[in-house]
This record gives C-alpha cells, structure tokens and sequence, in this order.
C-alpha cells in the first residue's frame, strides 16, 4: 500500500515567539512578511508527527511505502529530513506559497497523489504552525474523493482494508474506522517524533527530490487562482495592567479581592 505524508516548512515558531516578545518582529514594507532574516525554517511540527504516525504504521508490519510531498519555493531541506527519518520516496512541487492559497495548495497535492497512482492513506499534520487555518486537509479529501479524519493520535492497520484511528476529543478519547483511502491529520497527542540517526542523515544528503511544477501536474493559472487573497498581516500591540491586591491576613486579602471582582461585576 502506499501512504503520503503531506509536509510543509514554516518558520521556526519558537524562534518567531522569542522575537515577537523581544519586540524585535517586523513585518517589511509590503505588509504582509516578515524582515527577519535569521529564523531558521523547518518542518511543520503537526506534519512531523504525520510522518511519525506513518512510520509506526510501517513498524507495526504494515506493508507500505512511505512519500513524502511539499510544495514550496524549495522544500529540499525538508523533504531530505524527510528521507532522513524513513520515508521511501520524497516529491517537491515548486512553486510560490505567497502567491497560493489553501485551496490552490491542496489542488497541487490532490494532483500529486493522483497523478502517482493514488494512496490508500494520506496522512497531514491537523494544521500549519504559521497560520494555524487546517483546512488543506478537508479539501484534499473533497478534492481526493476520500473520506477525512481529523486530530488523530494514534493510526492503526485494520482488515477490510481500513484504518482504526484513534481521535483527539475534549470529552476524551474516540475511536473511528474508516475504509481505504481515507485522509486522516495528525496532532501532536501522538507524542514526539523521532529522530534521525547519523548514518541516516548523511544517506539523506545523496537524496534528490522529484521535482514537478504545476503545469506538469495538469493545473492551469486559474486551477491556482487564490479564493482567499492575504493583504496584511501585523503585530498586535499588547497592553496589561497588573493590580495587587493585598491585606494583613489572608481572609483581608481575600475579602478585599472578592469586593473588588462584585465592583468590576465579575461576580454577583
């Protein structure tokens, strides 16, 4: 059987978070990217645990190939970390993500599982960490014809053929099935990925990516024009107030901040 796994770089979010705090994050003349120069890029952390998620699959005995396809302006890096944890086949669309939106996105990917003969499992992370949307997932199952699962933390192999997943809910745990070829994302609740060893990080320098554009996927410009246009983007500015309440006893302190949360009618 054959599993993709739909990956995509994103500027780190931790080095994003530091800098927004530091207040040291500015969007450049053209309102909607950023100036920094030095955050470093990498795979989405939801889209990781998607790949984790499909090579568990492949640990358990399932016998599958693993692919992995970004589309980007140069998703290379990714994809050989990719190749580094396990994947089998990895597959580049180039392209220019300012000028795409999610549904110009999963047209592309739709194509490439297509135009590859198709998958019985497409696996994504829930979501992107740099614009947190999460709908390219349920539109590549419309797009695919499948049917999708979300917020997994656990995929299994079940006879039919089918999928077990195990689904992330706020009233707990909630257990699915579902036929091939179904698409199902990822959260984080599977637990942390793996790490590459060293021999297979420095196999993974030899891997070139298949490279396709969007014309040889069979999408036109207006296949790719956006329904969503992005204009701006900012940095909010954050204003707090802090106020101590204090008292010579606990029980003062105590009266004092319940009088105080009935003036600001927080409590009755």
């Amino acid at each position: 059987m054959r599993i993709v796994v739909c990956v995509k770089e994103v500027l780190d979010p931790d080095a994003v978070n530091n800098y927004a705090l530091a207040g040291r994050l500015v969007i450049g003349d053209d309102g909607r990217s950023l100036t920094q120069t030095a955050i470093p890029r990498l795979m989405n952390g939801f889209d990781e645990q998607a790949l984790e998620a499909a090579l568990r699959l492949r640990d358990a005995g399932a016998d599958c190939s693993i692919t992995a396809v970004s589309a980007g302006p140069d998703p290379t890096a990714i994809l050989k970390h990719a190749a580094s944890l396990g994947a089998d086949d990895v597959v580049a669309i180039h392209v220019d993500p300012t000028a795409l939106d999610s549904h110009a996105i999963a047209s592309l990917l739709a194509a490439s599982v297509r135009s590859r003969g198709g998958a019985e499992l497409v696996l994504c992370g829930r979501q992107a960490s740099d614009d947190d949307q999460g709908v390219v997932p349920a539109l590549l199952g419309e797009m695919l014809g499948m049917p999708v699962v979300t917020i997994a933390r656990a995929v299994a192999a079940i006879d039919g053929p089918g999928w077990r997943v195990t689904r992330v809910t706020p009233d707990g745990d909630e257990v699915v099935e579902v036929d091939c070829p179904a698409v199902v994302t990822v959260s984080n609740e599977i637990g942390d990925p793996r790490y590459p060893t060293a021999a297979a990080k420095i196999k993974a320098r030899r891997v070139k990516p298949t490279v396709v554009s969007a014309e040889e996927l069979g999408l036109s410009p207006e296949d790719r024009e956006p329904r969503v246009v992005f204009t701006k983007q900012f940095v909010p500015t954050i204003q707090g107030s802090c106020e101590f309440i204090t008292g010579d006893s606990a029980a003062q302190t105590a009266e004092r901040l319940i009088a105080r949360l009935r003036e600001e009618s927080v409590i009755p």
